[in-house]
């Protein structure tokens, strides 16, 4: 195979102007590039004193931005010193499992002054930005809050790279794991099929099967092997159709709600490994499936609003197999409608006595999941992609769908402007991943070779 991973590292190191604006980086079009998609610009005209790398990547099987930091550690450092420079923060942090020794050893060499590589424990969910602040620097994010109420801004290890980079996001970085010949972390062009992606990985390994995307943890299940990568896809795992997993993200509402009625037994187990719970929040799973079968609006808002729908309360705690977690989510509509936010005094929040003792082991947590069996590595492997077609959506970030600024049959080439974001809305810019005409939907521009 012949690659283009962006260029060497002597290339990509040259590549980046020292433009260390939060416009420049509205212009590139960056945005969180593992989650929502928050787009970063917003994030970095703030003024707070630290900036938090996000490399904890507690998602089972997942392997992007261990193997970012082990290839491309000059460009993410050099990203992370501009954003370091547009918020003002004298300080840098680069939040990271501490298994990973090799890579903790190398950034401590290479981190200029002023940014520090602090070890994590190897537990889910360390990379909740919330569990993250509190684990770098001890302070709690009040319920609702940002990590600005906290003095800090967090990205991830790619967003931080793409910064550092300087050039338009055209693609993206992820991992194919799980049921596939070879689990590989790749750069693919935004807008390819994730078909296309699994099969550079050499092909799923049954013949029936089902796809998550963005891990097994918070997955969106793939609707078909169409469906196309965006800015924020960071994992494609696949997996036996009967797995599980498979079957629990795919299970209804009408399901979860009458299984959860008659079987929960109040036991909050749910609750007592809550991650948000155990660092003071006013979320309670227990109270959510109580909520079942007798709503009150205080149930809805201690146990919906401050979920940050990590899953393990599902995926983990839970003894009887129901789903605290889609409870909890489907729930936050009436807690908005209703107001029912926290109005204490964010200095009361403090973290449970034995958060610590509660974590949950990702070696024990993969066993849960019956994970296993599925190679867990994912390494940075070189490949072309020339694919013949593109769809990349106007929405693949938080906010508002961006608006073409294209015309169908018009030339484009890689890394031209196709979309910017609505007049006074939140949105990014987004770019061509290929060269080829443009056709103009209206959920997505598609490029044909």
């Amino acid at each position: 195979m012949t690659a283009n991973l962006g260029g060497s590292r002597g290339e990509m190191a040259g590549s980046a102007s020292r433009h260390s604006s939060a416009e420049r980086v509205e212009e590139l079009g960056i945005v969180g590039a593992g989650g929502g998609g928050f787009p970063t610009a917003a994030k970095l005209k703030t003024k707070v004193s630290l900036v938090i790398a996000n490399a904890a990547e507690c998602e089972p099987l997942l392997h992007k931005d261990k193997e970012l930091l082990h290839h491309f550690a000059e460009p993410f450092l050099r990203g992370m010193q501009m954003a370091m420079q547009m918020v003002g923060a004298p300080e840098g942090a680069i939040g990271i499992k501490e298994k990973y020794h090799e890579i903790i050893e190398a950034l401590e060499q290479q981190a200029p002054a002023g940014i520090r590589v602090v070890p994590l424990p190897d537990v889910y969910p360390a990379g909740d930005e919330f569990i993250l602040v509190h684990m770098v620097t001890g302070k709690v994010i009040p319920p609702g809050g940002l990590p600005k109420d906290a003095d800090a801004v967090v990205a991830n290890v790619e967003t931080m790279m793409n910064i550092g980079l300087d050039r338009p996001v055209t693609h993206k970085y992820l991992t194919v794991a799980g049921a596939v010949a070879s689990p590989v972390t790749l750069r693919v062009p935004v807008g390819i099929t994730i078909g296309e992606v699994i099969d550079a990985a050499g092909g799923a390994t049954v013949d029936d099967f089902g796809v998550l995307l963005g891990g097994v943890m918070m997955a969106k299940p793939a609707p078909s092997l169409d469906e196309p990568v965006t800015k924020t896809t960071g994992g494609i795992v696949v997996l036996p159709a009967t797995h599980r997993l498979i079957e629990r993200h795919k299970a209804p509402w009408l399901h979860v709600q009458r299984i959860g009625r008659s079987a929960c037994d109040q036991c909050r187990f749910c609750t007592e490994f809550c991650p948000r719970f155990l660092l003071g929040h006013p979320i309670q799973p227990h109270r959510a499936m109580q909520s079942l079968g007798f709503a009150t609006g205080s149930d809805a808002m201690v146990a919906t609003l401050y979920c940050c729908e990590c899953n393990l309360c599902t995926m983990y705690a839970c003894p009887e197999d129901l789903d605290p977690k889609t409870v909890c989510a489907q729930s936050k509509p009436l807690a908005r409608e209703l107001g029912l936010t926290f109005k204490g005094d964010p200095a009361s929040i403090t973290p449970h006595p034995l958060a610590e003792f509660r974590r949950v082991p990702m070696r024990r947590l993969i066993a849960k999941l019956g994970l296993s069996e599925f190679n867990n590595t994912g390494p940075l492997t070189e490949h072309l992609f020339a694919p013949r077609k593109v769809k990349i959506l106007l929405k693949q970030h938080a906010g508002a769908p961006s608006a073409p600024v294209v015309k169908s049959g018009q030339r484009v080439k890689v890394g031209d402007l196709l979309a910017e974001p609505q007049q006074g809305k939140l949105g990014a810019r987004i770019h061509a991943s290929i060269d080829g005409v443009a056709t103009v939907a209206s959920d997505a521009i598609f490029i044909e070779a």
